[in-house]
Protein backbone atom coordinates (compact mmCIF):
# COMPACT_ATOMS: atom_id res chain seq x y z
CA UNK A 1 0.00 0.00 0.00
CA UNK A 2 0.79 3.56 -0.28
CA UNK A 3 2.00 5.33 2.67
CA UNK A 4 2.16 8.95 2.73
CA UNK A 5 3.96 10.98 6.01
CA UNK A 6 2.98 13.99 7.53
CA UNK A 7 0.11 15.40 9.00
CA UNK A 8 -3.24 14.36 7.71
CA UNK A 9 -2.03 12.62 4.74
CA UNK A 10 -3.85 9.53 3.87
CA UNK A 11 -3.33 5.92 4.14
CA UNK A 12 -3.97 3.98 0.96
CA UNK A 13 -7.67 1.95 1.89
CA UNK A 14 -8.13 -1.02 0.10
CA UNK A 15 -7.24 -0.64 -3.64
CA UNK A 16 -7.26 -4.09 -4.49
CA UNK A 17 -7.83 -3.72 -8.47
CA UNK A 18 -10.12 -6.79 -8.84
CA UNK A 19 -12.80 -5.60 -6.31
CA UNK A 20 -12.55 -2.00 -6.73
CA UNK A 21 -11.33 -0.89 -10.53
CA UNK A 22 -10.55 2.86 -10.42
CA UNK A 23 -13.19 4.58 -12.39
CA UNK A 24 -12.21 7.00 -15.95
CA UNK A 25 -14.00 9.86 -14.86
CA UNK A 26 -14.68 9.30 -10.85
CA UNK A 27 -14.06 7.98 -7.73
CA UNK A 28 -16.50 4.96 -8.60
CA UNK A 29 -18.52 2.36 -7.54
CA UNK A 30 -19.54 -0.65 -8.94
CA UNK A 31 -22.81 -1.36 -10.52
CA UNK A 32 -25.43 -1.41 -7.52
CA UNK A 33 -28.22 -4.02 -9.06
CA UNK A 34 -28.51 -7.08 -6.68
CA UNK A 35 -31.05 -8.56 -4.74
CA UNK A 36 -31.86 -6.82 -1.50
CA UNK A 37 -30.66 -8.55 1.97
CA UNK A 38 -33.68 -10.53 3.79
CA UNK A 39 -34.30 -8.21 7.04
CA UNK A 40 -37.05 -6.16 6.35
CA UNK A 41 -36.37 -2.75 4.82
CA UNK A 42 -33.43 -3.07 2.90
CA UNK A 43 -32.10 0.68 1.60
CA UNK A 44 -31.21 1.66 -1.83
CA UNK A 45 -27.99 2.66 -2.62
CA UNK A 46 -26.72 5.97 -4.35
CA UNK A 47 -26.42 6.12 -7.72
CA UNK A 48 -22.74 4.69 -9.55
CA UNK A 49 -20.36 6.94 -10.34
CA UNK A 50 -19.04 4.79 -12.85
CA UNK A 51 -22.38 5.59 -14.75
CA UNK A 52 -22.77 8.18 -17.12
CA UNK A 53 -25.07 10.86 -15.82
CA UNK A 54 -28.89 11.33 -16.88
CA UNK A 55 -28.44 14.04 -19.73
CA UNK A 56 -31.24 15.48 -17.48
CA UNK A 57 -29.38 15.62 -14.58
CA UNK A 58 -29.48 13.23 -12.08
CA UNK A 59 -30.83 14.30 -8.74
CA UNK A 60 -28.41 13.01 -5.84
CA UNK A 61 -29.65 10.48 -2.79
CA UNK A 62 -28.65 9.88 0.21
CA UNK A 63 -28.09 5.76 1.23
CA UNK A 64 -29.81 4.93 4.32
CA UNK A 65 -27.47 3.43 6.98
CA UNK A 66 -26.96 -0.64 6.56
CA UNK A 67 -30.22 -2.86 6.81
CA UNK A 68 -31.51 -4.49 10.07
CA UNK A 69 -33.55 -7.43 11.14
CA UNK A 70 -35.79 -8.64 13.65
CA UNK A 71 -37.02 -11.52 15.45
CA UNK A 72 -40.55 -11.87 16.11
CA UNK A 73 -41.98 -12.81 20.09
CA UNK A 74 -45.08 -14.96 20.99
CA UNK A 75 -46.88 -14.80 24.13
CA UNK A 76 -44.37 -15.07 27.20
CA UNK A 77 -41.76 -15.46 24.36
CA UNK A 78 -38.41 -13.49 24.58
CA UNK A 79 -37.00 -13.00 21.40
CA UNK A 80 -33.51 -12.06 20.39
CA UNK A 81 -32.79 -8.86 18.49
CA UNK A 82 -30.37 -8.30 16.36
CA UNK A 83 -29.93 -4.89 14.21
CA UNK A 84 -28.36 -5.66 11.20
CA UNK A 85 -28.25 -3.72 8.43
CA UNK A 86 -31.22 -2.85 5.87
CA UNK A 87 -34.22 -2.02 8.57
CA UNK A 88 -34.69 1.64 8.50
CA UNK A 89 -33.61 1.48 11.55
CA UNK A 90 -36.04 0.64 13.36
CA UNK A 91 -34.69 -1.44 13.79
CA UNK A 92 -31.50 0.50 13.93
CA UNK A 93 -32.89 3.27 16.32
CA UNK A 94 -32.32 3.00 20.45
CA UNK A 95 -29.16 0.92 20.34
CA UNK A 96 -27.73 0.36 23.85
CA UNK A 97 -24.48 -0.73 23.13
CA UNK A 98 -21.47 1.83 23.66
CA UNK A 99 -20.04 2.66 20.07
CA UNK A 100 -16.60 2.14 19.40
CA UNK A 101 -14.85 5.33 17.68
CA UNK A 102 -11.22 4.38 19.04
CA UNK A 103 -8.76 6.11 16.82
CA UNK A 104 -9.97 9.43 16.07
CA UNK A 105 -7.21 12.19 16.11
CA UNK A 106 -7.49 14.89 19.39
CA UNK A 107 -8.85 12.30 21.43
CA UNK A 108 -12.24 10.25 21.81
CA UNK A 109 -14.99 11.72 20.83
CA UNK A 110 -18.22 12.44 22.59
CA UNK A 111 -20.48 9.57 22.35
CA UNK A 112 -24.10 10.01 20.86
CA UNK A 113 -27.05 9.81 23.02
CA UNK A 114 -28.75 6.83 23.11
CA UNK A 115 -32.45 7.15 21.22
CA UNK A 116 -35.73 5.66 22.52
CA UNK A 117 -36.19 2.25 21.45
CA UNK A 118 -40.39 3.42 20.67
CA UNK A 119 -42.62 0.61 20.16
CA UNK A 120 -46.07 1.84 21.91
CA UNK A 121 -46.75 3.51 25.42
CA UNK A 122 -43.83 3.82 27.85
CA UNK A 123 -45.26 2.35 30.97
CA UNK A 124 -42.25 1.83 33.12
CA UNK A 125 -38.31 0.89 33.04
CA UNK A 126 -38.20 -2.23 35.86
CA UNK A 127 -34.33 -2.81 35.70
CA UNK A 128 -33.93 -0.04 33.96
CA UNK A 129 -35.01 -1.37 30.75
CA UNK A 130 -38.12 0.05 29.22
CA UNK A 131 -41.33 -1.24 29.16
CA UNK A 132 -43.45 -0.72 26.14
CA UNK A 133 -47.82 -1.55 25.33
CA UNK A 134 -48.03 -1.55 21.44
CA UNK A 135 -51.04 -0.45 20.02
CA UNK A 136 -51.64 -3.85 18.81
CA UNK A 137 -52.37 -5.07 23.20
CA UNK A 138 -55.74 -3.11 22.86
CA UNK A 139 -57.12 -5.19 20.43
CA UNK A 140 -55.98 -8.36 22.53
CA UNK A 141 -57.61 -6.57 25.26
CA UNK A 142 -61.11 -5.92 23.98
CA UNK A 143 -61.23 -9.53 22.66
CA UNK A 144 -60.27 -10.92 26.23
CA UNK A 145 -63.12 -8.76 27.56
CA UNK A 146 -65.85 -9.75 25.08
CA UNK A 147 -64.50 -13.83 25.42
CA UNK A 148 -64.19 -13.45 29.18
CA UNK A 149 -67.30 -11.50 29.51
CA UNK A 150 -69.24 -14.29 28.01
CA UNK A 151 -68.36 -16.79 29.73
CA UNK A 152 -69.04 -15.31 32.84
CA UNK A 153 -72.43 -14.42 32.10
CA UNK A 154 -72.81 -18.35 32.25
CA UNK A 155 -71.05 -18.64 35.08
CA UNK A 156 -72.09 -15.39 37.14
CA UNK A 157 -75.34 -14.07 35.28
CA UNK A 158 -76.08 -11.98 38.54
CA UNK A 159 -73.33 -9.45 37.43
CA UNK A 160 -74.90 -8.37 34.16
CA UNK A 161 -73.05 -5.64 32.47
CA UNK A 162 -70.46 -5.24 35.16
CA UNK A 163 -68.90 -8.45 33.80
CA UNK A 164 -67.20 -6.47 31.12
CA UNK A 165 -65.16 -4.68 33.59
CA UNK A 166 -64.28 -8.15 35.83
CA UNK A 167 -63.30 -9.51 32.01
CA UNK A 168 -61.26 -6.16 31.42
CA UNK A 169 -59.16 -6.62 34.84
CA UNK A 170 -58.63 -10.24 34.07
CA UNK A 171 -56.98 -9.09 30.62
CA UNK A 172 -55.03 -6.68 32.47
CA UNK A 173 -54.23 -8.75 35.06
CA UNK A 174 -53.46 -11.73 32.16
CA UNK A 175 -50.80 -9.66 30.76
CA UNK A 176 -49.01 -8.40 33.97
CA UNK A 177 -48.25 -11.78 34.18
CA UNK A 178 -47.12 -12.21 30.84
CA UNK A 179 -44.82 -8.96 31.82
CA UNK A 180 -43.43 -11.22 34.97
CA UNK A 181 -42.54 -13.89 32.70
CA UNK A 182 -40.65 -11.29 30.29
CA UNK A 183 -38.98 -10.16 33.61
CA UNK A 184 -37.52 -13.50 34.31
CA UNK A 185 -35.58 -13.04 30.91
CA UNK A 186 -34.94 -10.18 31.27
CA UNK A 187 -32.83 -10.03 35.17
CA UNK A 188 -31.04 -13.62 33.19
CA UNK A 189 -29.65 -11.19 30.35
CA UNK A 190 -28.51 -8.78 32.65
CA UNK A 191 -27.03 -11.32 34.91
CA UNK A 192 -25.08 -12.82 32.22
CA UNK A 193 -24.24 -9.23 30.82
CA UNK A 194 -26.44 -8.95 27.73
CA UNK A 195 -28.11 -6.21 26.94
CA UNK A 196 -31.99 -5.49 26.90
CA UNK A 197 -33.14 -3.13 24.19
CA UNK A 198 -36.79 -3.06 25.29
CA UNK A 199 -39.69 -5.32 26.53
CA UNK A 200 -43.03 -5.30 24.66
CA UNK A 201 -46.61 -6.38 24.92
CA UNK A 202 -48.25 -6.77 22.31
CA UNK A 203 -51.27 -9.04 20.72
CA UNK A 204 -49.77 -12.38 21.39
CA UNK A 205 -47.63 -11.85 24.67
CA UNK A 206 -44.60 -10.18 25.08
CA UNK A 207 -41.09 -10.06 23.83
CA UNK A 208 -38.13 -9.41 25.50
CA UNK A 209 -35.84 -7.71 23.05
CA UNK A 210 -32.05 -8.83 23.95
CA UNK A 211 -29.25 -7.37 21.93
CA UNK A 212 -26.38 -10.04 21.98
CA UNK A 213 -26.46 -13.91 22.21
CA UNK A 214 -25.71 -15.96 25.18
CA UNK A 215 -21.87 -17.01 24.93
CA UNK A 216 -22.67 -20.76 26.12
CA UNK A 217 -25.05 -23.11 25.64
CA UNK A 218 -26.12 -23.22 29.39
CA UNK A 219 -26.48 -19.99 29.31
CA UNK A 220 -28.95 -19.40 26.54
CA UNK A 221 -30.79 -22.62 28.23
CA UNK A 222 -31.42 -20.89 31.73
CA UNK A 223 -31.93 -17.79 29.41
CA UNK A 224 -35.18 -19.52 27.92
CA UNK A 225 -36.40 -21.68 30.68
CA UNK A 226 -36.89 -18.66 33.19
CA UNK A 227 -40.00 -17.28 31.36
CA UNK A 228 -41.81 -20.44 31.66
CA UNK A 229 -40.65 -21.59 35.06
CA UNK A 230 -42.18 -18.03 36.50
CA UNK A 231 -45.38 -18.70 34.76
CA UNK A 232 -45.25 -22.24 36.01
CA UNK A 233 -44.88 -20.54 39.67
CA UNK A 234 -47.19 -17.93 39.12
CA UNK A 235 -49.77 -20.67 38.06
CA UNK A 236 -49.11 -22.63 41.25
CA UNK A 237 -49.44 -19.61 43.63
CA UNK A 238 -53.05 -18.20 41.43
CA UNK A 239 -53.84 -22.22 42.51
CA UNK A 240 -52.99 -21.57 45.82
CA UNK A 241 -54.75 -18.43 46.24
CA UNK A 242 -58.04 -20.33 44.73
CA UNK A 243 -58.17 -22.65 48.03
CA UNK A 244 -60.23 -20.35 50.38
CA UNK A 245 -62.33 -19.03 48.02
CA UNK A 246 -65.62 -19.77 46.66
CA UNK A 247 -65.12 -20.52 43.19
CA UNK A 248 -68.70 -19.13 42.17
CA UNK A 249 -67.35 -15.70 42.94
CA UNK A 250 -65.69 -12.91 41.25
CA UNK A 251 -62.55 -13.63 42.92
CA UNK A 252 -62.86 -17.56 42.73
CA UNK A 253 -63.27 -16.98 38.54
CA UNK A 254 -60.49 -14.49 38.36
CA UNK A 255 -58.30 -16.89 39.96
CA UNK A 256 -58.82 -20.14 38.45
CA UNK A 257 -58.68 -18.35 34.83
CA UNK A 258 -55.78 -16.34 35.85
CA UNK A 259 -54.20 -20.06 36.80
CA UNK A 260 -55.35 -21.77 33.49
CA UNK A 261 -53.87 -19.02 31.51
CA UNK A 262 -50.21 -18.41 33.11
CA UNK A 263 -50.02 -22.85 32.59
CA UNK A 264 -51.05 -22.48 28.97
CA UNK A 265 -48.24 -19.76 28.56
CA UNK A 266 -45.44 -22.06 30.50
CA UNK A 267 -46.86 -25.34 28.72
CA UNK A 268 -47.21 -23.29 25.45
CA UNK A 269 -43.63 -21.83 25.69
CA UNK A 270 -42.09 -25.04 26.48
CA UNK A 271 -43.25 -26.72 22.97
CA UNK A 272 -39.53 -27.12 21.89
CA UNK A 273 -39.20 -24.96 18.30
CA UNK A 274 -38.47 -21.44 17.37
CA UNK A 275 -39.50 -18.64 18.12
CA UNK A 276 -40.86 -20.51 21.83
CA UNK A 277 -38.45 -20.44 24.62
CA UNK A 278 -39.06 -24.45 24.07
CA UNK A 279 -37.07 -23.51 20.76
CA UNK A 280 -34.17 -21.84 22.33
CA UNK A 281 -34.25 -24.64 24.99
CA UNK A 282 -33.69 -27.30 22.40
CA UNK A 283 -31.39 -24.99 20.45
CA UNK A 284 -28.88 -24.69 23.71
CA UNK A 285 -29.17 -28.63 23.87
CA UNK A 286 -28.13 -29.48 20.10
CA UNK A 287 -25.37 -26.61 20.99
CA UNK A 288 -24.19 -28.26 23.83
CA UNK A 289 -23.87 -31.84 21.59
CA UNK A 290 -22.30 -30.37 18.44
CA UNK A 291 -20.51 -27.69 19.60
CA UNK A 292 -21.71 -25.56 16.66
CA UNK A 293 -24.76 -22.93 17.72
CA UNK A 294 -25.89 -22.50 14.14
CA UNK A 295 -26.48 -27.01 14.00
CA UNK A 296 -28.97 -25.75 16.99
CA UNK A 297 -30.66 -22.84 15.35
CA UNK A 298 -31.20 -24.79 12.45
CA UNK A 299 -33.03 -28.13 14.27
CA UNK A 300 -35.11 -26.32 16.46
CA UNK A 301 -35.97 -23.52 13.79
CA UNK A 302 -37.43 -27.09 11.07
CA UNK A 303 -38.77 -27.96 14.94
CA UNK A 304 -40.53 -25.10 14.91
CA UNK A 305 -42.15 -25.21 11.45
CA UNK A 306 -43.32 -28.26 12.14
CA UNK A 307 -44.80 -27.01 15.00
CA UNK A 308 -46.32 -24.09 13.16
CA UNK A 309 -48.24 -27.08 10.77
CA UNK A 310 -49.40 -29.23 13.84
CA UNK A 311 -51.20 -26.33 15.28
CA UNK A 312 -52.61 -25.16 11.73
CA UNK A 313 -54.16 -28.53 11.70
CA UNK A 314 -54.57 -29.97 15.16
CA UNK A 315 -55.55 -26.48 16.98
CA UNK A 316 -59.00 -26.97 15.07
CA UNK A 317 -59.51 -30.84 15.58
CA UNK A 318 -58.93 -30.97 19.18
CA UNK A 319 -61.71 -28.22 20.15
CA UNK A 320 -63.91 -30.01 17.48
CA UNK A 321 -63.35 -32.98 18.69
CA UNK A 322 -64.13 -31.34 22.98
CA UNK A 323 -60.71 -32.90 23.71
CA UNK A 324 -59.87 -29.19 25.05
CA UNK A 325 -62.77 -28.48 27.38
CA UNK A 326 -66.75 -28.60 26.00
CA UNK A 327 -68.84 -31.19 24.09
CA UNK A 328 -69.34 -31.53 20.92
CA UNK A 329 -72.66 -30.25 21.34
CA UNK A 330 -71.56 -26.63 22.31
CA UNK A 331 -69.53 -26.21 19.27
CA UNK A 332 -71.17 -23.83 16.57
CA UNK A 333 -70.19 -22.78 13.07
CA UNK A 334 -69.11 -19.22 14.47
CA UNK A 335 -66.75 -21.34 16.89
CA UNK A 336 -64.98 -23.29 13.88
CA UNK A 337 -64.16 -20.54 12.30
CA UNK A 338 -62.65 -18.74 14.99
CA UNK A 339 -60.79 -21.60 16.27
CA UNK A 340 -59.59 -22.11 12.87
CA UNK A 341 -58.76 -18.23 12.39
CA UNK A 342 -56.91 -18.21 16.05
CA UNK A 343 -54.63 -21.69 14.56
CA UNK A 344 -53.99 -19.89 11.49
CA UNK A 345 -52.24 -16.56 13.54
CA UNK A 346 -50.62 -18.81 15.94
CA UNK A 347 -48.89 -20.60 13.18
CA UNK A 348 -48.30 -18.02 10.92
CA UNK A 349 -46.53 -16.16 13.92
CA UNK A 350 -44.36 -19.39 14.79
CA UNK A 351 -43.40 -19.81 11.08
CA UNK A 352 -42.70 -16.54 10.82
CA UNK A 353 -40.63 -16.55 13.92
CA UNK A 354 -38.33 -19.53 12.94
CA UNK A 355 -37.38 -18.07 9.55
CA UNK A 356 -36.33 -14.93 11.47
CA UNK A 357 -34.46 -17.37 13.67
CA UNK A 358 -32.49 -18.49 10.82
CA UNK A 359 -31.93 -15.10 9.42
CA UNK A 360 -30.65 -13.98 12.24
CA UNK A 361 -27.98 -16.89 12.75
CA UNK A 362 -27.32 -16.60 9.57
CA UNK A 363 -26.61 -12.48 9.71
CA UNK A 364 -24.53 -13.16 13.35
CA UNK A 365 -22.26 -16.09 11.39
CA UNK A 366 -21.49 -13.60 8.75
CA UNK A 367 -21.42 -10.43 10.59
CA UNK A 368 -17.78 -10.72 11.35
CA UNK A 369 -16.63 -10.76 7.59
CA UNK A 370 -17.58 -6.83 7.85
CA UNK A 371 -14.53 -5.07 8.59
CA UNK A 372 -14.07 -1.88 7.71
CA UNK A 373 -10.29 -1.85 6.48
CA UNK A 374 -11.31 -4.12 3.87
CA UNK A 375 -14.37 -2.34 2.52
CA UNK A 376 -12.47 1.20 2.67
CA UNK A 377 -11.70 2.96 -0.80
CA UNK A 378 -8.22 4.45 -1.02
CA UNK A 379 -8.48 8.38 -0.50
CA UNK A 380 -6.76 11.80 -2.10
CA UNK A 381 -6.43 14.91 -0.26
CA UNK A 382 -7.82 17.34 -1.56
CA UNK A 383 -8.21 21.83 -0.72
CA UNK A 384 -11.58 23.43 -0.37
CA UNK A 385 -11.02 25.64 -3.86
CA UNK A 386 -10.12 22.34 -6.27
CA UNK A 387 -11.92 22.12 -9.34
CA UNK A 388 -13.50 19.16 -9.26
CA UNK A 389 -12.03 18.19 -13.44
CA UNK A 390 -8.84 18.45 -11.38
CA UNK A 391 -9.49 16.66 -8.24
CA UNK A 392 -11.13 13.61 -10.11
CA UNK A 393 -7.76 13.58 -12.15
CA UNK A 394 -5.44 13.25 -9.29
CA UNK A 395 -8.04 10.34 -7.78
CA UNK A 396 -7.67 8.58 -11.23
CA UNK A 397 -3.92 9.05 -11.28
CA UNK A 398 -3.08 7.32 -7.51
CA UNK A 399 -5.92 4.96 -8.36
CA UNK A 400 -7.97 6.53 -5.68
CA UNK A 401 -11.88 6.04 -5.07
CA UNK A 402 -13.06 8.76 -3.11
CA UNK A 403 -11.77 12.62 -2.43
CA UNK A 404 -11.07 13.95 1.43
CA UNK A 405 -11.10 18.00 1.35
CA UNK A 406 -8.81 19.05 4.01
CA UNK A 407 -7.49 22.61 5.25
CA UNK A 408 -3.89 23.88 4.31
CA UNK A 409 -2.63 21.99 6.98
CA UNK A 410 -3.88 18.65 6.01
CA UNK A 411 -6.87 18.14 8.28
CA UNK A 412 -9.71 16.68 6.81
CA UNK A 413 -12.37 19.31 6.64
CA UNK A 414 -15.47 17.45 4.54
CA UNK A 415 -16.05 14.31 2.04
CA UNK A 416 -16.89 14.78 -1.23
CA UNK A 417 -20.05 12.64 -1.68
CA UNK A 418 -20.24 10.70 -4.79
CA UNK A 419 -24.05 11.22 -5.44
CA UNK A 420 -23.34 14.59 -5.98
CA UNK A 421 -20.35 13.98 -8.26
CA UNK A 422 -22.78 11.90 -10.37
CA UNK A 423 -25.18 15.35 -10.44
CA UNK A 424 -22.39 17.32 -11.97
CA UNK A 425 -22.25 17.32 -15.67
CA UNK A 426 -18.35 16.59 -17.01
CA UNK A 427 -18.29 20.09 -18.95
CA UNK A 428 -19.12 21.93 -15.48
CA UNK A 429 -16.27 19.71 -13.40
CA UNK A 430 -13.65 22.33 -14.31
CA UNK A 431 -15.60 25.17 -13.00
CA UNK A 432 -16.95 23.34 -9.65
CA UNK A 433 -14.89 23.48 -6.35
CA UNK A 434 -15.17 20.09 -4.03
CA UNK A 435 -15.80 21.91 -1.36
CA UNK A 436 -19.55 22.38 -2.94
CA UNK A 437 -20.05 18.76 -2.87
CA UNK A 438 -18.59 17.85 0.12
CA UNK A 439 -20.68 17.10 3.43
CA UNK A 440 -18.92 18.85 6.45
CA UNK A 441 -17.21 15.32 9.03
CA UNK A 442 -18.75 14.96 12.60
CA UNK A 443 -17.51 13.32 14.79
CA UNK A 444 -19.81 10.18 14.15
CA UNK A 445 -18.72 9.95 10.35
CA UNK A 446 -14.83 9.26 11.98
CA UNK A 447 -14.79 5.52 12.11
CA UNK A 448 -12.24 3.14 13.51
CA UNK A 449 -9.98 1.50 10.80
CA UNK A 450 -10.56 -1.35 13.24
CA UNK A 451 -14.25 -1.55 13.51
CA UNK A 452 -16.03 -4.68 11.86
CA UNK A 453 -19.50 -6.62 12.50
CA UNK A 454 -21.53 -5.25 14.87
CA UNK A 455 -19.72 -2.22 16.17
CA UNK A 456 -19.28 -1.18 12.76
CA UNK A 457 -22.44 -1.49 11.86
CA UNK A 458 -23.48 0.34 15.09
CA UNK A 459 -21.50 3.39 14.30
CA UNK A 460 -22.80 3.55 10.83
CA UNK A 461 -26.41 3.52 12.30
CA UNK A 462 -25.69 6.16 15.00
CA UNK A 463 -24.93 8.49 11.87
CA UNK A 464 -26.67 7.72 8.96
CA UNK A 465 -24.63 9.39 5.75
CA UNK A 466 -23.45 8.05 2.20
CA UNK A 467 -19.29 8.28 3.34
CA UNK A 468 -17.72 8.19 5.84
CA UNK A 469 -14.05 9.15 7.14
CA UNK A 470 -11.87 5.37 8.22
CA UNK A 471 -8.97 6.60 10.75
CA UNK A 472 -6.23 5.06 12.15
CA UNK A 473 -5.67 4.67 15.88
CA UNK A 474 -2.66 7.25 15.40
CA UNK A 475 -5.14 9.86 13.53
CA UNK A 476 -3.85 8.62 10.47
CA UNK A 477 -6.51 9.17 7.23
CA UNK A 478 -6.88 5.68 6.35
CA UNK A 479 -9.52 5.88 3.24
CA UNK A 480 -13.12 7.07 3.17
CA UNK A 481 -15.90 3.93 3.52
CA UNK A 482 -19.17 3.89 1.61
CA UNK A 483 -22.23 2.80 3.12
CA UNK A 484 -23.20 1.24 -0.04
CA UNK A 485 -19.95 -0.88 -0.57
CA UNK A 486 -21.07 -2.17 3.42
CA UNK A 487 -24.65 -2.99 1.82
CA UNK A 488 -23.06 -4.53 -1.19
CA UNK A 489 -20.34 -6.46 1.36
CA UNK A 490 -23.78 -7.58 3.71
CA UNK A 491 -25.85 -9.06 0.68
CA UNK A 492 -22.73 -10.71 -0.90
CA UNK A 493 -22.04 -12.45 2.65
CA UNK A 494 -25.78 -13.20 3.63
CA UNK A 495 -26.30 -14.63 -0.20
CA UNK A 496 -23.39 -17.74 1.03
CA UNK A 497 -24.24 -20.49 2.80
CA UNK A 498 -23.94 -21.20 5.86
CA UNK A 499 -20.93 -23.37 7.59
Amino acid sequence: MDVSGGSGQPRSGNDEPAEHPAGPTAPATGPTDHPGPEPHDAPTPPPSADRDPDPAGDTPTESPHPPTGEDAGDAGNSGTREEAPGSGARTGSGEHRTLAHSGIAKGEPPQPPAKEPGGGILMGRPFGVPVYVAPSWFLVAALITWVFGGQLDRVLPELGAERYLVSLFFAVAFYASVLVHELAHTVAAIRFKLPVRRIQLQFFGGVSEIEKEAETPGREFVLAFVGPLLSLVLAGLFYLAMKPVEPDTVPGVLLAGLMISNLIVAIFNLLPGLPLDGGRMLRAVVWKITGKPMSGTVAAAWVGRALAISVLIGLPLLNQTGALGGGNEDISGMDTVTDALLAAILAAIIWTGAGNSLRMARLREHLPELRARTLTRRAVPVETDTPLSEALRRANAAGARALVVVDADGNPLSLVREAAIVGVPEHRRPWVAVSGLAQDLTDGMRVSAELSGEELLDALRATPATEYLVVEETGEIYGVLSAADVERAFVKAMARPTS
